[in-house]
């Protein structure tokens, strides 16, 4: 097949640091590339990729050090760009949310677009209704529930390379490891309760967006005084494996309806269980006993923090490597594709 990738410009494909969608979009495309297929990534110019690169930026929005620029200014090039070439397409896969619905009404049937992000927000459920021609495909059950009715045609879990983290099959130095961001809505503050009480340190990978500054310094920052907690930043790919696979557990304590939670599945590849609060896409990422356990509560935490070496880690790792791989996520696209070419073909029959 031939298909376009069309990437969001805030972070480079992958990203250098942290960065969710850009992530997915960069191991989806490797792997697709991997099985054969002709694929063409729209994405900024500093986009690592095995597929043939379209560039509409020089470079991604977070990285430039340009102080004003526009985000929608640079995604309407990239959408000018996507529908200059369209030709060339069988499958527009599209990971802008929803920028492009009003510009590609007339090749809907032959587009998918993922929704990445949280769905619960006003205006969204009023739009998508407006557009009902446009394929949807959603990273979990979970997400589609402030939506039910829209035009989902699959749910196709994230996954990443099988080979870019090893399995640890013990746990080096016990700690306790929070990765992501520092937000409200991450719940940090809940990682450093449960370390505290379980008696085991905690180290937090994460950054700080500019928006979570007030945040961190009001009620984070005075937190990390205790021996036990160990802020080390933002870290790289490149760091994760050795952070996740020395890690006793990692913590994912959120407060907010989780679209995915990617580093559920980076903890598991590297054979580290998760301890994950019940919320969002958490009952379809962790499989509890298994994987690692989901809880309701601090004291659940603490309590499945004691519950850690009943687990066995090649398990988690071999669960892994059967549903959240890139290419188990390739292998579900290209279904989705195929059954998107088959209606927009039965379309066009109709239409003759």
């Amino acid at each position: 097949m031939r298909i376009a990738q069309i990437s969001p410009l805030y972070e480079s494909v992958p990203p250098k640091l942290y960065g969710g969608t850009e992530r997915i979009v960069a191991y989806l495309t490797d792997a697709l590339v991997r099985r054969g297929h002709d694929v063409t990534l729209f994405a900024s110019a500093d986009a690592q990729t095995r597929a043939r690169l379209c560039a509409t930026r020089a470079q991604s929005i977070r990285l430039d050090p340009s102080p004003l620029k526009s985000d929608l200014a640079a995604h309407l090039t990239l959408l000018h760009e996507v529908q200059r070439q369209i030709d060339r397409f069988d499958v527009l896969h599209f990971h802008i949310d929803l920028l492009h619905l009003p510009a590609f009404e007339a090749v809907a049937s032959r587009t998918i677009t993922t929704l990445h992000g949280r769905l619960d927000l006003s205006d969204l459920g009023d739009a998508y209704a407006r557009w009902p021609q446009y394929p949807l495909v959603s990273i979990s059950r979970q997400q589609r529930a402030p939506m039910p009715h829209a035009s989902w045609i699959a749910t196709v879990p994230h996954g990443i390379p099988a080979e870019l983290y090893r399995a640890h099959p013990q746990s080096g130095e016990g700690y306790l490891a929070f990765l992501g961001r520092i937000s409200p809505e991450k719940r940090p503050d809940r990682a450093i309760a449960i370390a505290r009480r379980a008696g085991i340190p905690l180290r937090i990978a994460a950054k700080v967006d500019a928006v979570d500054q007030a945040y961190f310094h009001e009620h984070i920052a005075p937190m990390l005084d205790d021996p036990l907690v160990q802020y080390v930043g933002e870290i790289s790919d490149a760091e994760k494996e050795a952070f996740l696979g020395n890690a006793r557990a990692l913590l994912f304590p959120i407060d907010w309806p989780e679209p995915f939670g990617l580093v559920m599945i980076e903890a598991m590849a590297c054979g580290t269980p998760v301890i994950a609060w019940n919320c969002g896409s958490v009952p379809s990422v962790v499989d509890d006993g298994l994987t690692g356990f989901i809880v309701n509560s601090e004291d659940e935490a603490v309590q499945a923090v004691k519950r850690i070496p009943r687990l066995n880690r090649k398990s988690i790792r071999s669960v892994f490597e059967r549903c959240f791989t890139a290419d188990v996520m390739a292998a579900a696209y290209e279904t989705v594709y195929r059954q998107a070419l088959m209606e927009s073909a039965d379309l066009r029959a109709v239409g003759t």
